[in-house]
C-alpha cells in the first residue's frame, strides 16, 4: 500500500475542456449548451472498464491515456475501515475471492432492503483484500487480464491519478462514489465513511470547490452531511429500474427511491428529485445531479423497426427529444452528468454509441460516464457544428 501522505500530497485546480471546439468535419465551431459553456466532461466509468477489469489502477490509467477528464472510483470499506475501489460491498463478481477463501467467509446482510449472501469487503481486512485479484465482470468483454491486478485503495488511486496527470500535462480528476452509505453506517457508525473520505480528499486536493473532484451518492442524507463538511462539489445520483414503453421511468425497489428515504419513511421517489420542487431541494446541498440517461432523453417503443436488422430492440425506440430535466437543472445552477455509455450495449433509441453520446451533447449535458473513454473523447471531438 502506498503511504497515506505520499498518496495525498499536493493539490490543484480542475481545468475543464475548452469552451468551444472546432469540429473535425469542418471549420465551424461547436457552441456547447453546458451550464458553463465549456465542452462536456468525459468520465471513465470504473476506469476503462469496457477493456480492462473495473476499478483497477490499470483500468484507471488506460482511461487517462484515452483522454478521460475524470476517473470514477466507487468506494466501499474493508473490515479495518480502509477505503477500497469496488463497485459494490460484495466481492463475488469482480474478484477471485471464491478461489482464495472458502464459503465460510460469506455472510448474509441487508443491502438496501435486499437480503444478500456474499463475500463482503467488510468481512475482510485490507491485507486479505490485497491477496485478491480483479476479474472482468462482464462475460462478453475481454477476459485476458483476469487475475493480473490488485484491488486498489483510494490513496493508491489518488497517487496514480496525480502521477499520470503530471505525465499527460493536464488536469485529471477523480469522481468517487460513496456506495450504500446506510449499509456502511450500520457497520461502522454514523458518517464514519463520509468523514474518512473528506479527510483524505482535503489532504489530497484541499477543501475547495475548484478541486478536480466530485463526490457522488444515490442517498441524500450523507450528501447533506457532506455539504456541512466540505466545499468539494457534490452530486445527487438518480436511479430507476427500467424504461416503460411510453418512455416514462419504471421505479421498482431497490431502484425506487434513495435508501435513506426508505429508512426514514420519506415517500419521495428518485423521479421526484427531478421536478422543479425536487431540484430546488437538491440545490440546497448539491452542485450537480447524476440521472440515469433515460431520464433526460425521451424515447418511446412504438413497434417500428429502425435499425435494419429485422428485429425490434431497445435500439429501435423512437427518440422524442429532451424531457426538460437538463434545462430545469441548469436553470437552478445544477450541473448534469449522466451514465452509462457503452460501445457494446447501446442505449434506448440508439445503435451507435457515438451518435448516442452526441445526442446528449446536443441537449447540453455537462458530463458523460462511459466504459469506453476513447469513444467519449472522439464523440466530443467530432461533434457536428451547430
Amino acid at each position: 500500500m502506498i503511504g497515506y501522505l505520499a498518496a495525498c500530497g499536493g493539490g490543484g485546480d480542475s481545468s475543464a475542456p475548452e469552451t468551444n471546439a472546432a469540429s473535425s468535419s469542418g471549420s465551424s465551431v461547436v457552441t456547447w449548451k453546458t451550464l458553463d459553456g465549456k465542452a462536456p466532461l468525459v468520465i471513465g466509468h470504473r476506469g476503462a472498464s469496457g477493456t480492462l477489469p473495473e476499478h483497477t489502477l490499470a483500468s484507471y490509467k488506460l482511461a487517462i491515456e484515452q483522454g478521460a477528464d475524470y476517473i470514477e472510483p466507487d468506494l466501499t470499506l474493508t473490515k479495518d475501515g480502509e477505503m477500497i475501489a469496488r463497485h459494490e460491498p460484495m466481492l463475488d463478481g469482480t474478484t477471485d475471492v471464491a478461489v482464495k477463501f472458502d464459503s465460510s467467509r460469506k455472510s448474509t446482510r441487508n443491502v438496501d432492503g435486499v437480503s444478500t449472501t456474499a463475500y463482503f469487503a467488510s468481512d475482510f481486512t485490507l491485507a486479505e483484500i490485497k491477496t485478491l485479484r480483479a476479474l472482468q465482470s462482464n462475460a462478453s468483454r475481454p477476459q485476458g487480464s483476469n487475475g493480473l491486478y490488485e484491488i486498489p485503495t483510494l490513496a493508491e488511486v489518488i497517487a496514480m491519478v496525480k502521477t499520470e496527470a503530471a505525465k499527460a500535462g493536464r488536469s485529471v480528476g477523480i469522481y468517487p462514489e460513496i456506495k450504500h452509505s446506510t449499509f456502511h453506517e450500520g457497520l461502522f457508525g454514523a458518517k464514519v465513511f463520509e468523514d474518512k473520505l473528506v479527510t483524505m480528499l482535503h489532504l489530497a486536493y484541499g477543501n475547495t470547490a475548484s478541486a478536480p473532484v466530485f463526490i457522488q451518492s444515490f442517498e441524500v442524507s450523507n450528501l447533506q452531511y457532506l455539504n456541512t463538511k466540505t466545499d468539494i462539489r457534490l452530486v445527487q445520483l438518480i436511479d430507476a429500474d427500467d424504461v416503460n414503453a411510453d418512455g416514462s421511468m419504471s421505479l421498482v425497489a431497490p431502484y425506487r427511491q434513495p435508501y435513506d428515504f426508505v429508512v426514514k419513511s420519506d415517500a419521495r421517489l428518485f423521479s421526484d428529485l427531478l421536478t422543479e420542487t425536487g431540484l430546488t431541494f437538491v440545490k440546497t446541498y448539491a452542485d450537480a445531479i447524476g440521472p440515469w440517461k433515460p431520464y433526460l432523453l425521451k424515447t418511446v417503443a412504438d413497434g417500428v423497426e429502425r435499425t435494419g436488422d429485422t428485429t425490434i430492440t431497445i435500439n429501435d425506440r423512437r427518440v422524442d427529444g429532451s424531457t426538460g430535466v437538463i434545462e430545469r437543472a441548469h436553470a437552478k445552477g445544477l450541473l448534469v452528468h449522466t451514465w452509462t455509455f457503452r460501445n457494446d450495449a447501446s442505449g434506448y433509441g440508439f445503435k451507435d454509441p457515438t451518435v448516442e453520446m452526441q445526442a446528449y451533447f446536443k441537449l447540453g449535458i455537462d458530463g458523460v460516464f462511459t466504459d469506453f473513454p476513447a469513444t467519449g473523447v472522439a464523440a466530443r471531438k467530432d461533434m457536428p457544428a451547430n
